[in-house]
């Protein structure tokens, strides 16, 4: 295959309680439906409560099933509970293997890598970093092989949390410790792509669209395709605060990135749906 088109879907946040949520992943079927990818990859928070309303996860699983194009899953923090931190308040809903073990028993896998287009993808469980569970472990053991299997391959690497704001060592700070993929683990996962072709990383988490270049690695935000968080007091302007979607084509010389609002999507915002009193 001499190109690969690929589409990236996240924060879907799916559950029969949200409607407007659906109304919007409906959308983004739509426009994948009209445009066929080879292959969509939904980065995370698929499901709007996977650890308190494990039916959120099946609910999620039924509405992707529907769409035209084989799609491969990664855990958010909706899904499976969310990283300790070394600072800042811990989690209510931490990762817990039990959750972990609910999300692959729907979706099949919480990690995964292929080779298509001269291209080596890998699809990392960002939320077990940092826990010191035994699937930590597994997955640092795993990635290592398939780093090593790569051979100077470009690598597109896709997780739920994004690596970093700006560089490597930016400052951990109690305010967005649970944005960004938590210390040590994040230095661990760094180092670890250190002589690899490492060219893009994928997220999402953030619900702001962005697009940054670091030493070579071109680092991209997708934008939830649910809702937004509008109040910048409630959530600082990183990117921009949008709904929609990304898609990629990959050539064995490169990739090209497209970003995509797929017609009839809206801005929701989330406070209007959890709190419609206080949105701003």
């Amino acid at each position: 295959m001499s190109s690969f088109r690929l589409t990236q879907i996240t924060d879907t946040h799916l559950g029969a309680r949200f409607p407007e949520f659906v109304e919007n992943f409906h959308r983004v079927s739509q426009h994948i439906d009209d445009n066929r990818p080879d292959l969509i990859i939904n980065s995370g928070d698929v499901a709007f409560d996977g650890p308190d309303h494990p039916d959120d996860l099946d609910f999620a699983r039924a509405l992707h099933d529907v769409l035209p194009v084989d799609c491969r899953y990664l855990p958010g923090n909706h899904d499976i509970g969310d990283n300790p931190t070394l600072i800042g308040m811990q989690p209510t809903q931490r990762v817990s293997e039990a959750n972990r073990q609910n999300f692959i028993t729907v979706f099949g896998e919480d990690r995964w890598q292929f080779d298509a287009a001269g291209w080596c993808f890998i699809g990392l469980n960002s939320l077990v970093m940092n826990t010191s569970l035994a699937c930590e472990a597994e997955q640092r053991e795993w990635l290592a092989e398939q780093l090593s299997a790569a051979q100077g391959k470009p690598v597109a690497l896709f997780i739920h949390k994004p690596l970093y704001k700006d560089a490597p060592d930016d400052a951990e700070t109690a305010a967005t410790s649970f944005r960004y993929v938590p210390m040590p683990a994040r230095s661990d996962l760094v180092h670890m792509f250190d002589g690899v072709n490492l060219q893009l990383v994928a997220c999402g988490h953030v619900h702001q669209r962005r697009d940054t270049t670091f030493r070579n690695v071109r680092h991209i935000w997708a934008p939830s395709s649910s809702f937004v968080i509008r109040s910048n007091a409630k959530q600082e302007l990183i990117g921009v605060k949008e709904v929609g979607l990304v898609e990629y084509v990959f050539q064995p010389d490169g990739f090209e990135v497209r970003h995509v609002r797929a017609a009839g999507q809206i801005n929701i915002d989330l406070f209007s749906v959890l709190e419609p009193s206080t949105a701003a």
